[in-house]
């Protein structure tokens, strides 16, 4: 496959500065090649040879890695965890749960600089986002640990005739395998991880190959914050590990987040041994600016709501459906916008896009950029390798794309990228627009743009999809977060989220 190399049509938008990476003169960076596991409580090394490497995606640089682990290490990892399950864990209150997942953020915090740099080589999220990935961590943890009440209110329900109630118990699933993704590996972890403990679980985490290292900083935290050996323990390698510890006869439910492919697979293998599974999944997610939408306001939540993390997020609004009586404007607004901010060293304060996590990705994100341009799309701003444009050779940086004239039949429209690009379509009529969104085979994120509040919640009610913003998106660690159809079974957040590692027991009696 070979890169786009045509030249971006002339537009009034700024070009994209694209700077050497400076930032690195600065710092000290070091290697990091570690040969352990975390089982039983400790750093144990791992029963293989084999190495999974770890490349800086902004240089191509590999400067760290960790073991490609193995069966025999799945099987101490699960085993240390189902002895902990046995001992004392799940038999301390819900309150003293939640009082170790306090200390855990406290923690969590302390390492935050460390998390952010190692989060940031590992996938090239730029500092402006990792630097908030402890707190956030921080206070994912503190949010779960606010639902120990819940856990510990009696639940009794009379017998709608009368003559008996029920008791009703809410007991931990078991040992839970916690699998994550590589864009965001801190908190897509640990928004499986503070419910699964707090509900008194224990845990095998197995992160995305590309990102083993960062993890290890949260092990660190929890293990600093004196939770019991075997609670929570880690396992490295490659795809090939993950479904080992999926269809591990010890494990009693899968927590996953990743591509829509993937999951399929995962679900296949939990429907086949009838295994509790949480899936959060792929997404191709619509804006829909309404008539009356502020394109002012609009242009300061849109990287954040269509390209966050230089567009490698699950829920951001990647399709922005646009009024025809205002594309035009539309157009030149998110391409003024995307063009304005800075793409280059992920490690410099101000740089807004970084690179594509990995090579694979960057191919694949290079690949739908071209097929855009065949299907007769038109580029206002992007459109190519970065590397074309000078200054960021060594890296899988492709610049941030904008495509307009886009259809609904075009691949870019109807297919989850994951990467710097963003597609605007054309709508005639509201009951248009509201039909494209849900047009779809996903249903996870979307937005919905206008001045008249009332306006815009009546069709975000009309939207297809597990959550909606309106005029800006955000998760709430207290609302359910899930996707429909091809985008996840299930939810994480919330109560609905601590629900997912509970099992429920009524005992019946007479009164």
């Amino acid at each position: 496959m070979t890169s786009a190399t045509h030249d971006a049509p002339a537009h009034n938008a700024p070009a994209h500065d694209a700077p050497a990476l400076t930032a690195r003169t600065a710092l000290s960076l070091p290697h990091t090649h570690v040969d352990t596991i975390f089982v039983d409580g400790a750093w144990q090394p791992s029963q293989g040879t084999g190495r999974n490497p770890v490349t800086d995606p902004a240089t191509g640089e590999v400067w760290g890695s960790v073991p490609d682990g193995t069966p025999e290490d799945v099987d101490a990892a699960v085993g240390s965890a189902q002895r902990a399950f046995q001992g004392e864990w799940p038999k301390l209150s819900p309150s003293e749960r939640a009082a170790y997942l306090i200390r855990i953020a406290e923690e969590v915090e302390k390492r935050a600089e460390e998390l952010s740099l190692t989060n940031s080589r590992e996938n090239g999220s730029p500092v402006s986002e990792s630097a908030g990935a402890a707190a956030n961590a921080a206070g994912i943890f503190r949010y779960f640990a606010t639902l120990a009440g819940y856990l510990e209110r009696e639940d009794v329900r009379p017998f709608p005739r009368g003559g008996g109630e029920s008791v009703v118990r809410r007991d931990p699933l078991g040992v839970c395998a916690l699998i994550a993704p590589w864009n965001f590996p801190i908190n897509l972890v640990v928004i499986k991880l503070a419910p699964a403990l707090l509900a008194g679980c224990t845990v095998v985490i197995k992160p995305a190959s590309p990102t083993p290292l960062s993890i290890r900083v949260i092990i660190d935290a929890v293990a600093a914050a004196g939770v019991p050996a075997g609670v929570v323990n880690l396992v490295t390698g490659s795809g090939r590990l993950g479904d080992v510890l999926v269809k591990h006869p010890g494990v009693a439910k899968v927590a996953f987040t990743g591509s829509t492919p993937v999951g399929r697979k995962i679900a296949a293998a939990c429907g086949e041994l009838l295994r509790p599974v949480t899936l959060e999944l792929g997404g191709k997610s619509s804006a829909i600016v309404l008539p009356d939408a502020d394109l002012d306001a609009m242009s300061e939540v849109l990287i954040r709501s269509s390209m966050r993390n230089t567009g490698q997020t699950c829920y951001i609004s990647t399709r922005i459906l646009a009024p025809a009586s205002r594309y035009d404007e539309v157009v030149d607004m998110v391409t003024a916008t995307i063009a304005a901010g800075k793409q280059g060293d992920p490690l410099e304060p101000d740089t807004v896009f970084g690179p594509c996590a990995t090579e694979s990705q960057y191919r694949t994100v290079l690949e739908y950029v071209e097929s855009g341009l065949a299907e007769g799309a038109r580029a206002t701003t992007g459109g190519r390798a970065a590397s074309l444009s000078g200054g960021l050779e060594q890296g899988y940086f492709v610049e941030p794309t904008v495509f307009a004239d886009v259809t609904p039949d075009m691949r870019i429209s109807r297919e989850e990228i994951f990467g710097p690009v963003i597609t605007i379509l054309k709508y005639d009529t509201v009951d248009e627009a509201v039909a494209l969104a849900n047009n779809t085979e996903f249903g996870l994120g979307g937005l919905v743009f206008g001045s008249d509040e009332a306006a815009a919640l009546a069709v975000a009610d009309r939207m297809d999809t597990g959550s909606v913003g309106l005029n800006f998106f955000a998760s709430n660690h207290a609302a359910p977060f899930g996707g429909r159809h091809d985008s996840g079974l299930g939810t994480e957040y919330g109560i609905e989220g601590l629900n997912a590692y509970l099992s429920y027991k009524s005992i019946h009696r007479k009164v």
